[in-house]
Protein backbone atom coordinates (compact mmCIF):
# COMPACT_ATOMS: atom_id res chain seq x y z
CA UNK A 1 0.00 0.00 0.00
CA UNK A 2 1.44 2.83 -0.90
CA UNK A 3 1.16 5.59 1.86
CA UNK A 4 -0.33 8.67 2.16
CA UNK A 5 1.00 12.30 1.97
CA UNK A 6 -0.07 15.31 3.35
CA UNK A 7 -1.51 18.45 0.75
CA UNK A 8 1.09 21.03 3.04
CA UNK A 9 4.55 20.57 2.76
CA UNK A 10 7.09 22.85 4.71
CA UNK A 11 9.28 23.57 1.35
CA UNK A 12 9.35 27.48 -0.19
CA UNK A 13 7.21 27.91 -2.96
CA UNK A 14 8.95 27.85 -5.84
CA UNK A 15 11.04 25.10 -4.69
CA UNK A 16 10.48 21.84 -6.09
CA UNK A 17 9.41 19.84 -2.86
CA UNK A 18 9.38 16.10 -2.37
CA UNK A 19 5.67 15.37 -0.42
CA UNK A 20 5.88 14.19 3.11
CA UNK A 21 5.46 10.56 3.78
CA UNK A 22 6.21 9.59 -0.22
CA UNK A 23 6.25 6.11 -1.27
CA UNK A 24 9.97 4.51 -1.83
CA UNK A 25 11.25 5.62 -5.03
CA UNK A 26 9.24 8.81 -5.36
CA UNK A 27 10.69 10.88 -7.84
CA UNK A 28 11.08 8.19 -10.42
CA UNK A 29 10.02 8.60 -14.48
CA UNK A 30 7.39 10.36 -15.44
CA UNK A 31 4.93 8.16 -16.38
CA UNK A 32 6.81 5.00 -14.89
CA UNK A 33 4.97 1.86 -14.74
CA UNK A 34 3.99 0.16 -11.59
CA UNK A 35 5.50 -2.75 -11.40
CA UNK A 36 7.27 -4.14 -8.52
CA UNK A 37 11.16 -2.58 -10.25
CA UNK A 38 9.06 0.96 -10.66
CA UNK A 39 7.39 1.58 -7.23
CA UNK A 40 4.63 4.56 -8.22
CA UNK A 41 4.90 7.98 -7.83
CA UNK A 42 1.70 9.22 -6.32
CA UNK A 43 2.88 12.70 -5.29
CA UNK A 44 0.53 14.59 -7.83
CA UNK A 45 -2.42 12.45 -7.44
CA UNK A 46 -5.05 12.77 -5.02
CA UNK A 47 -3.89 12.00 -1.46
CA UNK A 48 -6.25 8.88 -1.22
CA UNK A 49 -4.35 7.36 -4.46
CA UNK A 50 -3.37 4.04 -3.69
CA UNK A 51 -2.02 0.75 -5.03
CA UNK A 52 -3.52 -2.11 -3.28
CA UNK A 53 -2.22 -4.62 -6.17
CA UNK A 54 0.46 -3.60 -8.72
CA UNK A 55 -1.33 -2.37 -11.61
CA UNK A 56 -4.14 -1.17 -10.42
CA UNK A 57 -5.19 2.42 -8.75
CA UNK A 58 -7.41 3.33 -6.57
CA UNK A 59 -8.60 7.23 -5.67
CA UNK A 60 -11.02 7.15 -2.59
CA UNK A 61 -11.53 3.72 -1.79
CA UNK A 62 -12.34 3.32 -5.44
CA UNK A 63 -10.44 1.42 -8.44
CA UNK A 64 -10.31 3.55 -11.12
CA UNK A 65 -10.61 0.54 -13.69
CA UNK A 66 -14.04 0.08 -11.66
CA UNK A 67 -14.79 3.49 -12.31
CA UNK A 68 -14.00 2.68 -15.96
CA UNK A 69 -16.15 0.04 -16.25
CA UNK A 70 -19.68 1.26 -14.31
CA UNK A 71 -19.58 4.84 -16.25
CA UNK A 72 -17.14 4.26 -19.91
CA UNK A 73 -14.90 6.28 -20.45
CA UNK A 74 -13.76 9.08 -20.93
CA UNK A 75 -14.77 9.67 -17.65
CA UNK A 76 -13.57 12.04 -14.98
CA UNK A 77 -13.21 10.88 -11.23
CA UNK A 78 -13.23 13.86 -8.14
CA UNK A 79 -12.37 13.05 -5.12
CA UNK A 80 -14.62 14.29 -2.54
CA UNK A 81 -12.28 14.24 0.46
CA UNK A 82 -9.85 15.87 -1.34
CA UNK A 83 -11.14 18.82 -2.32
CA UNK A 84 -12.40 19.39 1.11
CA UNK A 85 -9.03 18.91 2.88
CA UNK A 86 -7.55 21.29 0.21
CA UNK A 87 -10.36 23.81 1.31
CA UNK A 88 -9.36 23.19 5.39
CA UNK A 89 -5.47 23.62 4.10
CA UNK A 90 -6.16 27.53 2.96
CA UNK A 91 -8.43 27.91 6.06
CA UNK A 92 -5.91 27.12 8.17
CA UNK A 93 -2.90 28.58 6.06
CA UNK A 94 -5.08 32.29 6.12
CA UNK A 95 -6.88 32.41 9.76
CA UNK A 96 -9.56 35.52 9.05
CA UNK A 97 -9.37 35.86 5.75
CA UNK A 98 -12.17 35.38 3.16
CA UNK A 99 -11.23 32.62 1.20
CA UNK A 100 -13.17 32.39 -2.07
CA UNK A 101 -13.19 29.39 -4.49
CA UNK A 102 -12.71 30.27 -8.19
CA UNK A 103 -15.70 28.55 -9.88
CA UNK A 104 -14.22 28.86 -13.46
CA UNK A 105 -11.57 26.19 -12.00
CA UNK A 106 -15.04 23.89 -12.12
CA UNK A 107 -18.15 24.27 -11.20
CA UNK A 108 -21.32 21.80 -10.07
CA UNK A 109 -23.83 21.61 -7.80
CA UNK A 110 -21.51 19.24 -5.43
CA UNK A 111 -18.54 21.76 -5.52
CA UNK A 112 -21.01 24.29 -4.57
CA UNK A 113 -21.68 21.92 -1.48
CA UNK A 114 -18.31 21.25 -0.58
CA UNK A 115 -16.97 24.34 -0.61
CA UNK A 116 -19.62 26.08 1.17
CA UNK A 117 -19.85 23.48 3.74
CA UNK A 118 -16.06 23.89 4.20
CA UNK A 119 -16.47 27.58 4.98
CA UNK A 120 -15.31 29.47 1.44
CA UNK A 121 -17.21 31.90 -0.23
CA UNK A 122 -17.28 32.09 -4.54
CA UNK A 123 -16.15 34.01 -7.05
CA UNK A 124 -18.10 33.47 -10.09
CA UNK A 125 -17.46 35.25 -13.50
CA UNK A 126 -20.73 35.10 -15.35
CA UNK A 127 -24.71 34.95 -14.90
CA UNK A 128 -24.48 30.80 -15.19
CA UNK A 129 -21.96 30.06 -12.50
CA UNK A 130 -23.99 32.43 -10.51
CA UNK A 131 -27.22 31.18 -10.87
CA UNK A 132 -25.96 27.72 -10.33
CA UNK A 133 -24.29 28.66 -7.22
CA UNK A 134 -27.34 30.20 -6.03
CA UNK A 135 -29.63 27.80 -6.96
CA UNK A 136 -27.75 25.04 -5.41
CA UNK A 137 -28.18 27.11 -2.00
CA UNK A 138 -25.04 28.86 -1.91
CA UNK A 139 -25.94 32.19 0.12
CA UNK A 140 -25.84 35.12 -2.31
CA UNK A 141 -23.85 37.71 0.20
CA UNK A 142 -20.89 35.53 0.15
CA UNK A 143 -20.75 35.31 -3.56
CA UNK A 144 -18.05 37.81 -5.28
CA UNK A 145 -19.00 38.24 -9.72
CA UNK A 146 -16.09 39.69 -11.39
CA UNK A 147 -15.22 39.97 -15.06
CA UNK A 148 -13.35 42.73 -17.76
CA UNK A 149 -16.62 42.36 -19.94
CA UNK A 150 -19.54 41.79 -17.57
CA UNK A 151 -22.69 41.55 -19.98
CA UNK A 152 -26.21 43.49 -18.55
CA UNK A 153 -27.85 39.75 -18.04
CA UNK A 154 -24.85 39.19 -15.98
CA UNK A 155 -24.99 42.36 -13.89
CA UNK A 156 -28.90 42.20 -13.79
CA UNK A 157 -28.58 38.56 -12.53
CA UNK A 158 -26.42 39.37 -9.81
CA UNK A 159 -28.64 42.78 -8.60
CA UNK A 160 -31.27 40.10 -8.36
CA UNK A 161 -30.35 37.43 -6.33
CA UNK A 162 -28.24 40.16 -4.37
CA UNK A 163 -24.65 39.52 -4.71
CA UNK A 164 -22.28 40.18 -2.01
CA UNK A 165 -19.68 42.14 -4.40
CA UNK A 166 -19.71 42.98 -7.93
CA UNK A 167 -15.85 44.09 -8.69
CA UNK A 168 -15.70 46.77 -11.19
CA UNK A 169 -13.42 45.91 -14.25
CA UNK A 170 -14.09 48.92 -16.49
CA UNK A 171 -15.31 52.44 -15.76
CA UNK A 172 -18.51 51.53 -18.02
CA UNK A 173 -19.40 49.24 -15.57
CA UNK A 174 -19.62 52.22 -13.14
CA UNK A 175 -22.62 53.82 -14.40
CA UNK A 176 -24.02 50.61 -15.78
CA UNK A 177 -24.47 49.19 -12.54
CA UNK A 178 -25.53 52.49 -10.57
CA UNK A 179 -28.09 53.09 -13.01
CA UNK A 180 -29.33 49.40 -12.93
CA UNK A 181 -30.09 50.08 -9.05
CA UNK A 182 -33.53 50.56 -7.57
CA UNK A 183 -33.70 53.65 -5.20
CA UNK A 184 -32.41 53.24 -2.02
CA UNK A 185 -30.67 50.18 -3.24
CA UNK A 186 -26.83 50.06 -2.65
CA UNK A 187 -24.60 47.57 -4.04
CA UNK A 188 -21.09 46.69 -2.44
CA UNK A 189 -18.13 47.01 -5.04
CA UNK A 190 -14.62 46.77 -5.14
CA UNK A 191 -12.17 48.02 -8.20
CA UNK A 192 -9.84 45.67 -9.98
CA UNK A 193 -6.67 47.11 -10.92
CA UNK A 194 -3.42 46.40 -12.65
CA UNK A 195 -0.30 46.32 -10.25
CA UNK A 196 2.04 46.12 -13.17
CA UNK A 197 3.35 42.65 -11.97
CA UNK A 198 4.36 40.01 -14.52
CA UNK A 199 3.68 36.19 -13.14
CA UNK A 200 2.32 33.16 -13.95
CA UNK A 201 2.75 29.87 -16.06
CA UNK A 202 2.52 31.42 -19.39
CA UNK A 203 1.90 34.45 -21.23
CA UNK A 204 -1.59 33.83 -22.31
CA UNK A 205 -2.86 33.24 -18.13
CA UNK A 206 -0.76 36.77 -17.22
CA UNK A 207 -3.21 39.14 -16.26
CA UNK A 208 -1.34 41.88 -13.67
CA UNK A 209 0.64 43.07 -16.20
CA UNK A 210 -0.65 46.73 -18.33
CA UNK A 211 -0.92 44.90 -21.97
CA UNK A 212 -3.62 42.84 -21.19
CA UNK A 213 -7.62 43.56 -21.09
CA UNK A 214 -7.84 43.17 -17.13
CA UNK A 215 -8.55 45.68 -14.45
CA UNK A 216 -7.52 49.47 -14.89
CA UNK A 217 -4.73 50.54 -14.65
CA UNK A 218 -2.56 52.94 -11.76
CA UNK A 219 0.24 54.00 -13.97
CA UNK A 220 -1.63 55.83 -16.19
CA UNK A 221 -4.70 56.83 -13.83
CA UNK A 222 -7.37 54.78 -15.03
CA UNK A 223 -7.63 53.23 -11.87
CA UNK A 224 -7.66 56.57 -9.70
CA UNK A 225 -10.22 57.99 -11.92
CA UNK A 226 -12.03 54.99 -11.91
CA UNK A 227 -12.03 54.94 -7.88
CA UNK A 228 -13.47 58.80 -7.50
CA UNK A 229 -16.32 58.32 -10.00
CA UNK A 230 -17.29 54.96 -7.77
CA UNK A 231 -17.24 57.17 -4.88
CA UNK A 232 -19.24 59.69 -6.31
CA UNK A 233 -21.97 57.07 -7.19
CA UNK A 234 -24.51 57.34 -3.97
CA UNK A 235 -25.32 53.55 -5.27
CA UNK A 236 -22.44 52.49 -5.04
CA UNK A 237 -20.55 51.47 -1.66
CA UNK A 238 -17.23 51.29 -2.59
CA UNK A 239 -15.36 48.51 -0.14
CA UNK A 240 -11.82 47.70 -1.19
CA UNK A 241 -9.61 47.18 -4.46
CA UNK A 242 -9.11 44.02 -6.15
CA UNK A 243 -5.85 42.62 -8.21
CA UNK A 244 -5.03 39.02 -9.98
CA UNK A 245 -1.63 38.62 -11.44
CA UNK A 246 -2.24 35.72 -13.17
CA UNK A 247 -2.58 31.96 -13.04
CA UNK A 248 -0.35 29.26 -12.33
CA UNK A 249 1.86 31.21 -10.07
CA UNK A 250 4.43 28.86 -7.86
CA UNK A 251 6.80 31.88 -6.13
CA UNK A 252 5.54 33.79 -3.08
CA UNK A 253 7.26 36.98 -4.16
CA UNK A 254 4.89 38.63 -6.93
CA UNK A 255 1.93 38.77 -4.28
CA UNK A 256 4.21 40.36 -1.41
CA UNK A 257 5.12 43.05 -4.18
CA UNK A 258 1.54 43.09 -4.93
CA UNK A 259 0.41 43.73 -1.01
CA UNK A 260 2.72 46.75 -0.89
CA UNK A 261 1.54 48.28 -3.98
CA UNK A 262 -1.67 47.72 -2.86
CA UNK A 263 -1.15 49.29 0.26
CA UNK A 264 0.52 52.07 -1.57
CA UNK A 265 -3.02 52.63 -3.56
CA UNK A 266 -4.70 52.77 -0.20
CA UNK A 267 -3.09 55.16 1.10
CA UNK A 268 -3.39 57.51 -1.62
CA UNK A 269 -7.23 56.87 -2.00
CA UNK A 270 -7.07 57.72 2.04
CA UNK A 271 -4.72 60.70 1.85
CA UNK A 272 -7.08 61.90 -1.55
CA UNK A 273 -10.76 61.29 -0.86
CA UNK A 274 -10.30 60.94 3.43
CA UNK A 275 -11.28 56.99 2.84
CA UNK A 276 -10.38 54.10 4.65
CA UNK A 277 -11.32 50.90 2.40
CA UNK A 278 -11.83 48.04 4.26
CA UNK A 279 -11.26 45.11 2.09
CA UNK A 280 -8.29 44.27 -0.25
CA UNK A 281 -8.59 41.09 -2.80
CA UNK A 282 -5.21 39.53 -4.18
CA UNK A 283 -6.95 37.36 -6.53
CA UNK A 284 -5.63 33.64 -6.81
CA UNK A 285 -3.57 32.11 -9.53
CA UNK A 286 -1.66 29.35 -7.09
CA UNK A 287 0.39 26.91 -8.87
CA UNK A 288 0.38 23.64 -8.55
CA UNK A 289 2.34 20.31 -9.90
CA UNK A 290 0.94 18.73 -13.06
CA UNK A 291 3.86 15.93 -12.76
CA UNK A 292 6.26 14.67 -10.48
CA UNK A 293 9.17 17.30 -9.56
CA UNK A 294 7.41 20.67 -10.25
CA UNK A 295 7.33 23.60 -8.69
CA UNK A 296 3.67 24.47 -6.53
CA UNK A 297 2.93 27.09 -4.41
CA UNK A 298 2.58 26.39 -0.44
CA UNK A 299 -0.42 27.73 0.99
CA UNK A 300 0.49 27.58 4.12
CA UNK A 301 4.02 29.71 3.20
CA UNK A 302 1.87 32.41 1.36
CA UNK A 303 -0.30 32.68 3.74
CA UNK A 304 2.57 33.54 6.34
CA UNK A 305 4.47 35.74 4.00
CA UNK A 306 1.56 37.73 2.71
CA UNK A 307 0.10 38.24 5.90
CA UNK A 308 3.25 39.37 7.36
CA UNK A 309 3.71 41.61 4.60
CA UNK A 310 0.47 43.35 4.77
CA UNK A 311 0.47 44.18 8.84
CA UNK A 312 3.91 45.83 8.05
CA UNK A 313 2.92 47.66 5.18
CA UNK A 314 0.01 48.96 7.21
CA UNK A 315 1.94 50.07 9.59
CA UNK A 316 4.27 51.95 7.84
CA UNK A 317 1.31 53.81 5.53
CA UNK A 318 -0.60 54.33 8.69
CA UNK A 319 -3.87 52.08 7.74
CA UNK A 320 -5.48 49.32 10.00
CA UNK A 321 -5.30 46.24 8.20
CA UNK A 322 -8.19 45.72 5.33
CA UNK A 323 -9.81 42.25 5.72
CA UNK A 324 -7.92 40.31 3.02
CA UNK A 325 -9.55 38.33 0.32
CA UNK A 326 -7.91 35.52 -1.78
CA UNK A 327 -9.59 33.32 -4.34
CA UNK A 328 -7.67 29.98 -4.96
CA UNK A 329 -9.67 28.03 -7.52
CA UNK A 330 -6.86 25.46 -9.23
CA UNK A 331 -5.00 25.13 -5.86
CA UNK A 332 -8.62 23.16 -5.16
CA UNK A 333 -10.17 21.71 -7.73
CA UNK A 334 -6.76 20.36 -9.75
CA UNK A 335 -5.34 17.77 -7.70
CA UNK A 336 -8.68 16.33 -6.90
CA UNK A 337 -9.53 15.14 -10.12
CA UNK A 338 -8.48 12.37 -12.26
CA UNK A 339 -9.26 11.60 -16.06
CA UNK A 340 -9.31 7.92 -17.07
CA UNK A 341 -9.40 7.22 -21.30
CA UNK A 342 -9.40 4.22 -23.21
CA UNK A 343 -6.05 3.22 -26.04
CA UNK A 344 -7.70 3.46 -28.99
CA UNK A 345 -5.06 2.89 -30.85
CA UNK A 346 -1.00 2.77 -30.88
CA UNK A 347 1.12 3.84 -34.00
CA UNK A 348 4.72 3.80 -34.75
CA UNK A 349 5.72 6.64 -36.99
CA UNK A 350 9.32 6.65 -37.62
CA UNK A 351 11.00 7.20 -34.31
CA UNK A 352 8.10 7.69 -32.36
CA UNK A 353 4.72 5.98 -31.07
CA UNK A 354 1.74 7.76 -30.49
CA UNK A 355 -0.87 6.27 -28.07
CA UNK A 356 -4.26 7.74 -28.94
CA UNK A 357 -7.09 7.64 -26.42
CA UNK A 358 -11.02 8.51 -26.68
CA UNK A 359 -10.64 11.89 -25.34
CA UNK A 360 -8.87 14.76 -25.90
CA UNK A 361 -9.12 18.50 -26.48
CA UNK A 362 -12.59 18.25 -26.14
CA UNK A 363 -12.64 17.83 -22.67
CA UNK A 364 -8.87 19.23 -21.78
CA UNK A 365 -7.55 22.19 -24.20
CA UNK A 366 -5.14 23.21 -22.05
CA UNK A 367 -2.71 21.43 -24.07
CA UNK A 368 -3.63 22.80 -26.92
CA UNK A 369 -3.73 26.59 -25.59
CA UNK A 370 -0.82 26.18 -23.67
CA UNK A 371 1.35 23.34 -24.20
CA UNK A 372 0.51 21.83 -20.85
CA UNK A 373 1.66 18.05 -20.47
CA UNK A 374 0.48 15.58 -17.91
CA UNK A 375 1.73 12.29 -16.22
CA UNK A 376 -0.70 9.55 -17.27
CA UNK A 377 -0.15 6.17 -15.71
CA UNK A 378 -1.53 2.86 -17.01
CA UNK A 379 -4.32 1.13 -14.55
CA UNK A 380 -6.09 -1.70 -14.91
CA UNK A 381 -3.28 -4.51 -15.04
CA UNK A 382 0.31 -4.96 -14.33
CA UNK A 383 2.65 -5.05 -16.73
CA UNK A 384 6.63 -6.28 -16.77
CA UNK A 385 7.44 -4.60 -19.72
CA UNK A 386 9.76 -1.68 -19.88
CA UNK A 387 8.68 2.14 -19.94
CA UNK A 388 9.53 3.46 -23.89
CA UNK A 389 8.95 6.84 -24.88
CA UNK A 390 5.05 7.73 -26.01
CA UNK A 391 3.18 10.81 -27.38
CA UNK A 392 0.00 10.47 -25.57
CA UNK A 393 -2.54 11.97 -28.56
CA UNK A 394 -6.41 12.85 -28.42
CA UNK A 395 -8.91 11.72 -30.82
CA UNK A 396 -9.56 15.02 -32.79
CA UNK A 397 -8.18 16.48 -36.32
CA UNK A 398 -5.85 18.56 -34.82
CA UNK A 399 -1.90 18.13 -35.01
CA UNK A 400 -1.75 20.02 -31.77
CA UNK A 401 -4.53 17.37 -30.29
CA UNK A 402 -1.42 16.04 -27.54
CA UNK A 403 -2.18 15.30 -24.11
CA UNK A 404 1.82 14.31 -23.06
CA UNK A 405 4.65 13.09 -23.56
CA UNK A 406 5.50 10.08 -21.33
CA UNK A 407 7.08 6.94 -20.42
CA UNK A 408 4.36 4.22 -20.43
CA UNK A 409 5.11 0.17 -20.95
CA UNK A 410 6.20 -0.73 -24.03
CA UNK A 411 3.02 -3.27 -24.12
CA UNK A 412 0.93 -0.75 -24.07
CA UNK A 413 -1.90 -1.71 -26.37
CA UNK A 414 -6.21 -0.86 -27.48
CA UNK A 415 -8.32 -1.69 -24.86
CA UNK A 416 -6.06 -0.42 -22.13
CA UNK A 417 -6.93 2.14 -19.63
CA UNK A 418 -4.54 5.58 -18.75
CA UNK A 419 -5.62 7.54 -15.88
CA UNK A 420 -4.20 11.13 -15.73
CA UNK A 421 -4.11 13.15 -12.66
CA UNK A 422 -3.99 16.92 -11.61
CA UNK A 423 -7.26 16.89 -13.97
CA UNK A 424 -9.99 18.35 -12.03
CA UNK A 425 -9.12 22.23 -12.90
CA UNK A 426 -9.74 23.69 -16.04
CA UNK A 427 -10.89 20.55 -17.84
CA UNK A 428 -14.37 20.68 -18.20
CA UNK A 429 -14.50 24.15 -17.54
CA UNK A 430 -13.45 24.78 -20.60
CA UNK A 431 -14.61 21.66 -22.66
CA UNK A 432 -16.57 21.68 -25.68
CA UNK A 433 -17.92 19.64 -28.21
CA UNK A 434 -15.89 19.84 -31.08
CA UNK A 435 -16.24 17.80 -33.38
CA UNK A 436 -19.48 16.56 -32.54
CA UNK A 437 -18.25 14.85 -29.12
CA UNK A 438 -19.76 14.76 -25.81
CA UNK A 439 -18.28 16.31 -22.80
CA UNK A 440 -17.58 13.07 -20.59
CA UNK A 441 -19.35 12.85 -16.76
CA UNK A 442 -18.31 13.71 -13.38
CA UNK A 443 -18.17 10.94 -10.73
CA UNK A 444 -17.27 11.82 -7.23
CA UNK A 445 -15.78 9.23 -4.83
CA UNK A 446 -14.94 8.96 -1.75
CA UNK A 447 -14.97 6.15 1.14
CA UNK A 448 -14.81 3.50 -1.08
CA UNK A 449 -18.08 4.55 -3.01
CA UNK A 450 -19.14 6.56 -6.45
CA UNK A 451 -21.52 8.61 -7.75
CA UNK A 452 -22.36 9.70 -10.56
CA UNK A 453 -22.38 13.90 -10.21
CA UNK A 454 -22.75 15.55 -14.00
CA UNK A 455 -23.36 13.25 -16.47
CA UNK A 456 -22.06 12.28 -19.82
CA UNK A 457 -23.25 14.56 -22.69
CA UNK A 458 -25.28 12.48 -25.32
CA UNK A 459 -25.75 13.05 -28.92
CA UNK A 460 -29.03 14.06 -27.61
CA UNK A 461 -28.12 16.73 -25.88
CA UNK A 462 -26.35 18.11 -28.70
CA UNK A 463 -28.92 17.54 -31.77
CA UNK A 464 -31.22 19.03 -29.34
CA UNK A 465 -30.04 22.32 -29.83
CA UNK A 466 -30.08 22.42 -33.33
CA UNK A 467 -33.52 23.68 -34.44
CA UNK A 468 -33.02 25.35 -37.61
CA UNK A 469 -34.04 23.67 -41.28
Amino acid sequence: MTARRTITVPAPAGVVAEPLDAAPGAGGPVGAPSGASAPADLSVWPASAAEPRAGDLSVGGVPLAEVADRFGTPVYVLDEGEVRDRCRAYRRAFPEVEVLYAAKAFLCRAMVRWTGEEGLGLDVCSAGELELAVTSGFPADRIVLHGNAKSPQDLATALRLGVGRVVIDSTAEISRLAAALGPGDRQRVLVRVVPGIAAGGHAKIRTGTEDQQFGLSVRDGHAQHAIARVLDQPRLRLTGLHCHLGSQITEVKPYVTAVRRMVGLLARVRDQHGVVLPELDLGGGHGIAYRPGEPFLDPAVLGRRVRAELHAACAAAGLPVPRLIIEPGRAIAGPAGVAVYHVLAVKHTGDRTFVAVDGGMSDNPRPALYGVRYAPRLVGRDSGADPVPVTVVGRHCEAGDVLAEALLPADVRPGDLLAVPVAGAYHLAMASAYNMVGRPPVVAVRDGLARLLVRRESAADLASRDVGV
